[in-house]
């Protein structure tokens, strides 16, 4: 029987990657999570083939739940999907433990085989982004800086852009004001910019919102 926990703050989205799977596969049981305790928490409780887990999510998100469970179950098979650019996300997903990344745009078949995938204990991209990742040995020169960043200061980076303060952001990471700041300025430091106003300018150039 196979065993997959979606986590997602939207019922419609979990629905729905759910209706596709028992589509697919004939025996499957399915647990459901709203949020990121609610995700570490039925991570911890059961054992599960895969979890599926947006990024953003209320309680500090798909990033901090991989961090979490992680630590516990080294071997758990984690795949991320989310409405975020691949390119901008997959490559500091993956090196942080993650099994592979869907965007939630993608064809139903698509997302079966990523699961089946992930499941034959390979790793999940698309095919463009996966040929992109096998050069990815690149030197730190020759980086964009913004992936000098981790994923969790890019995760602020982009709440920055969007125009939150960093009392919002903290809000909705679930972590201290200061641990925000400090995210903040590791972020204007490694890309040596100077305010919130040159990383919305620095977002808009390169197109770097999600689409």
């Amino acid at each position: 029987m196979l065993k997959v926990l979606i986590a997602d703050d939207h019922e419609i989205v979990r629905r729905g990657i759910i209706q596709i799977l028992k589509e697919e596969f004939a025996f499957i049981t399915t647990g459901e999570a709203s949020n990121t305790d609610m995700l570490i928490e039925k991570a911890m409780a059961e054992k599960w083939d895969v979890i599926m887990s947006d990024i953003a999510m209320p309680g500090g998100g798909g990033i901090k739940a991989l961090s979490v469970i992680k630590e516990r179950f080294p071997f758990q098979k984690f795949l991320f999907i989310s409405i975020y650019p691949e390119e901008q996300y997959a490559y500091r997903l993956i090196s942080a433990g993650a099994s592979g990344f869907v965007r939630k745009d993608a064809a139903p078949e698509e997302l079966v085989r990523a699961v089946k995938t992930v499941l034959e204990g390979k790793r999940y991209l698309s095919p463009v982004l996966a040929t992109r990742l096998s050069s990815r040995e690149i030197p730190e020169e020759r980086k964009l800086l913004h992936e000098l960043l981790s994923a969790r200061e890019f995760e602020v980076f982009l709440k920055l852009a969007s125009g939150l303060t960093v009392s919002e952001i903290a809000r909705h990471l679930s972590v201290s004001v200061n641990t925000v700041s400090t995210y903040r300025s590791r972020i204007l430091e490694k890309m040596n910019l100077k305010n919130n106003a040159d990383i919305t300018r620095y977002v808009e150039e390169n197109k770097l919102y999600n689409t």
